[in-house]
Formats: C-alpha cells, structure tokens, sequence
C-alpha cells in the first residue's frame, strides 16, 4: 500500500485521512492569500468631496441627478427634455415606464454635468406645471438633510 500526504495509518493499521488536507469551501471569502491589488480586497470607488463636505446635495460618480415626480402617466421623454434643457445639457435621462401598463411611473431622474445646472433645473422646474400637473423636484443623492 502506497501511503501520500493526506492518508495516514490510524492506531488499528487502517487507512485514515489527514486532518491537514485542503477542504473544499462553497462561496467567496475563502482565499486566505488575497492580493492587495485583486478587485475583491474591499476597495471601493469613490467621489472626492467638493467643499466643506457637510450635509446638502451629494454627486453620484457620473454626474448631479435630479429626481422629477408628479410626472404625467402620459409624458414622453421628448417632454420632459423640452421641459429641462433650458437649464444645462442633459446628459442622461431614465423615465421609467410601468411594464403591465405601459405607462409613466410618474417619476424621471435626470442627470446635469455640473452642480450650477441641477440647482438652476430644481429652483425653476419645482412647483411649474407639465401636462396639467404639478413637478417636484430636488436632488436624488444626498449627504444628509438638504439645507432649504
């Protein structure tokens, strides 16, 4: 009988396993030998503060997103850029649509380059009136309470 690393003889002369053989681990989390520069190490993306870094109106990695609701079930995107051009250019636009309907969900979020933009687009486009209803609109992301 051929003995290997893992197989050892227990105190009857029989062949038993090794209690030093590598186990088998379902999941991640396991590897004990990480490198520091593997995506999996817990570093994470993030936005260098602007500012004082206190609480108010916060950046998301691409750009300021101003969340619209009160948006009409029947608004289409063109509407809603007619309606938020005139304040900055609109890089990104998600007008999200109900799928057993088809229609609005009554809610867009709409992404401005700069800070100055989005603050131009909340302070004149909330309260105004599209398709017969009342726009709200403020900042998507924020740091804590919003400084009215």
């Amino acid at each position: 009988v051929t003995m290997t690393d893992s197989t050892m003889m227990d105190s009857e002369g029989g062949v038993s396993q090794s209690t030093d053989a590598p186990r088998h681990r379902r999941g991640r989390g396991h590897d004990k030998e990480m490198d520091a520069d593997d995506d999996r190490g817990g570093r994470f993306e993030t936005i260098e503060e602007h500012g004082g870094g206190g609480d108010g109106p916060a950046k998301s990695v691409e750009g300021w997103i101003v969340l619209v609701t009160g948006v009409h079930e029947e608004a289409q995107e063109d509407d809603l850029h007619e309606h938020f051009a005139d304040y900055g250019e609109i890089r990104n636009m998600h007008l999200n649509l109900d799928r057993r309907t088809g229609f609005v969900k009554g809610y867009a979020l709409i992404e401005y380059e700069t800070k100055k933009e989005a603050q131009a687009a909340i302070d004149a486009a909330n309260g105004s009136a599209m398709l017969d209803q009342t726009l709200e609109v403020s900042f998507a992301f924020s740091k804590g309470p919003l400084n009215k």
